[in-house]
């Protein structure tokens, strides 16, 4: 009889030769990210007693980060993960515990502290999109890299969602500067750690590539238009959403709810991101990622109009389910766009429109709350998600039919799990992978 090839699980991406240590350890680094924002704030706050300056402080930390992290990844592309990766990390590191200390030990110049700020965002090691195109580098079946990249993604999530509780900790440990300083310690740990796993070490660059190819073959271009405008409007709704929030909680006089709507939009995203990743699909990512888009802009339009807590609770917890899956699909999307010489890089445009998308919500959110009915916000919120799938020329490149699962040999019965505990390479979806057929991406992460 034949027997058909069982779909590959999380466990087996995890079982794959040095993936499961490598991607434990990226996550090490990534908590950094998680921690340092509400750390940075808390901490300038205390040691000036400005918020103007914490602000700044902040705002120019995560400006840098986020607009040079593709200078930063094309870098990367170019030369290799080992060579830059452990002195961006190492810089980075130093920074912040010189932040930590100036913050510890007193009130410091705003000028000193704006500045160093700007330099540890600019020194940032993109940890989780080089640990994507490792990812992207290990797993040539389409399926397990849905996988992988539903694992990361969801595992990003519960970074920034564990990061503050761990900040919370630490102040009542000590001065919030701590947060600074474990930042800084996970970053000095987890860095090299994360360049000595072979799968990092491999990613020697592409500067022989590149000299035998055109300028333009290197470049970010409208192929990836797709997955950089849903990324930039799913950062949008999200930053706005979380004023939004608490402008509903403060006007039914339950601002103590905030917490509540907050854990059902990350449950749900966690939630959603596992039950993606473990299907297989036969559209292709370009389809689903602008179905995705629209789909998640209509939970959120109408959590405008939720009359009580348990209302918006449910329409956050049904936004978040539909998150993980639409950045899980982006980033999908641009690896299929992305050649060898700019895979990181791509990768890193996604996090960064979805950075910039946020930041633009988040500074926005309160003239629209100010000037408009709440209902009118939401649906505004929205909108962009709506325009980004209305849009499927921008998707990319035609791709081929959706891949379908191979049939086994009569008589014989394949493990997928066995398989990648062995290092086997057999390919339970053949084909390249501008197909996504088995399905298709942190918050973005840096």
């Amino acid at each position: 009889m034949v027997t058909p090839v069982p779909p590959p699980s999380y466990r087996a991406v995890l079982r794959m030769p040095s993936a499961g240590r490598t991607f434990q350890v990226s996550l090490v680094g990534r908590l950094s990210y998680g921690i340092v924002f509400l750390s940075l704030t808390l901490a300038i706050t205390a040691s000036t007693g400005s918020y103007v300056v914490a602000g700044a402080v902040v705002a120019v930390f995560g400006l840098a980060n986020s607009l040079l992290a593709p200078l930063r990844s094309g870098l990367i592309d170019r030369h290799g993960s080992a060579r830059l990766l452990l002195p961006m990390g190492v810089a980075y590191g130093l920074l912040l515990a010189a932040l930590a200390a100036l913050t510890w030990g007193g009130e410091a110049p705003a000028w000193v502290l704006v500045s160093l700020a700007a330099a540890a965002g600019a020194c940032a090691p993109p940890l989780g999109p080089v640990m994507r195109t490792v990812w992207s580098d290990l797993l040539p079946d389409p399926r397990m890299l849905q996988r992988a990249y539903s694992l990361d993604t969801v595992c990003e999530e519960v970074l920034y969602v564990t990061g503050p509780l761990i900040v919370g900790l630490l102040i009542i440990v000590a001065a919030p500067s701590l947060g600074i300083a474990v930042s800084a310690a996970l970053v000095l740990v987890g860095t090299p750690a994360f360049v000595r796993m072979p799968p990092v070490r491999a990613q020697r660059g592409s500067l022989a590539a590149q000299a035998a190819e055109t300028p333009a073959a290197g470049s970010v271009g409208g192929s990836t238009a797709g997955p950089l405008s849903v990324s930039a409007a799913l950062g949008l709704a999200l930053g706005s959403l979380n004023l939004f929030v608490v402008a509903f909680a403060g006007r039914h006089a339950q601002l103590a709810s905030v917490a509540w709507i907050e854990a059902a939009l990350a449950v749900g995203s966690v939630v959603g991101g596992l039950l993606y990743g473990s299907l297989d699909w036969r559209t292709h990512a370009r389809t689903r990622l602008a179905v995705l888009a629209a789909a998640l802009a209509v939970p959120l339009a109408l959590a405008g109009t939720a009359p009580g807590l348990l209302a918006m609770m449910a329409a956050t917890a049904v936004t978040g389910l539909l998150v993980a899956p639409t950045l899980t699909t982006a980033y999908l999307l641009a690896d299929e766009q992305a050649t060898d010489r700019n895979r990181t890089r791509v990768g890193t445009w996604v996090t960064t429109a979805f950075n910039l998308g946020n930041a633009a919500g988040a500074a926005s959110a309160g003239f629209l709350v100010e000037a408009l009915p709440l209902p009118a916000c939401f649906a505004l919120a929205a909108a962009p998600l709506l325009l980004s799938a209305a849009a499927p020329p921008a998707f990319g490149r035609p791709g081929k039919p959706p891949l379908k699962p191979a049939d086994a040999t009569p008589g014989t019965e394949h493990d997928a799990e066995q398989d990648a505990e062995h290092g086997a390479e057999r390919e339970a979806v053949p084909g390249d992978r501008d197909e996504a057929g088995a399905g298709a991406l942190r918050s973005g992460d840096h």
